[in-house]
């Protein structure tokens, strides 16, 4: 009888797991589509200021921005984009390790030199490397609780400003890019410098423009803007991915609890008959022994 009561109480703490689990997808599937939006509406803006990009590449060249210029890679800070909460499969692990990597093979040399720092964004990635003080910079986990464009740009320009007095010397993004609610893509992109896009031949007619006032100061407020934007699009990518792991994870335990009941009750039911034939023969060789 204890037997039955074990496995009755293991059904009621699954079942109680298996609604939890399902109000979370439920949760997550709500929030991804906001987040879906909101990545989806970023990105044809992203495509754009890129292609004003390829048209002034030549302007982007010049020594005219501290943004462009390329030295060597001494220091280095790795931006590790994660989430503030876990329950979303390898989500989270994935840029763990993709960051790990960098410093540990990547940027080996300048990492021995204590020269690697990680700037988190997400409590996951900064709970990690804050073990490590060598390379933890700090962390901005506080976007997450008002995530828009004004907070990212003061993120972005504290980087840029950092950047430009050289205490950087390559700024690395790493995050996982949304494709759908099933997958994500990690990504390792460089923020800064600035690489011009390579012109490509065969693609579209370049437009000659009339710029005003002209094409420098477009430049030169055209780059913060490109790194403000890039950053922003990489949190949001992260954010919709979170949201769309979380969701997949959840359905997937949800799924493995309804496996799970469905075993318990299988057992429960071969005990509880164990346990009535048990009761008859006891019944019978109790009769059996009077009669006899």
């Amino acid at each position: 009888m204890a037997n039955l009561k074990e496995v009755r109480l293991r059904i009621a703490s699954v079942n109680s797991t298996q609604q939890i689990t399902k109000a979370m997808k439920m949760v997550s599937a709500a929030k991804l589509r906001r987040a879906q939006d909101a990545i989806m509406q970023m990105r044809p803006y992203a495509a754009n200021l890129r292609e004003i990009l390829e048209n002034l590449s030549q302007s982007l060249s010049s020594d005219g921005s501290p943004f462009t210029k390329v030295r060597p890679a001494n220091n280095i800070l790795i931006v590790s984009i994660s989430s503030n909460r876990g329950l979303a499969g390898a989500f989270n692990s994935s840029v763990i390790k993709a960051t790990s990597k960098l410093i540990n093979e990547t940027y080996q040399k300048q990492a021995k030199e204590g020269k690697v720092k990680v700037l988190a964004i997400g409590k996951k990635s900064a709970d990690f490397f804050a073990k490590n003080q060598n390379v933890y910079f700090g962390n901005e986990n506080s976007l997450y609780n008002a995530l828009n464009f004004a907070n990212t740009a003061v993120i972005a320009e504290r980087i840029m400003d950092e950047f430009a007095k050289e205490k950087w010397d390559r700024v690395i993004l790493v995050y996982n890019q949304f494709k759908n609610a099933a997958v994500q893509i990690l990504q390792t992109e460089q923020l800064l410098p600035i690489i011009p896009p390579a012109s490509q031949e065969k693609s579209k007619t370049v437009s000659d423009y009339i710029f005003e006032p002209n094409k420098e100061s477009i430049v030169s407020d055209l780059l913060p803007t490109a790194v403000k934007t890039q950053l922003f699009k990489a949190v949001l990518d992260s954010h919709a991915s979170e949201h769309g792991a979380r969701m997949t994870a959840m359905n997937k335990a949800t799924d493995n609890a309804g496996e799970l009941i469905k075993d318990l009750r299988l057992q429960y039911n071969k005990a509880r008959q164990a346990a009535i034939t048990n009761e008859i023969l006891e019944i019978v060789a109790g009769a059996e022994a009077l009669n006899g």
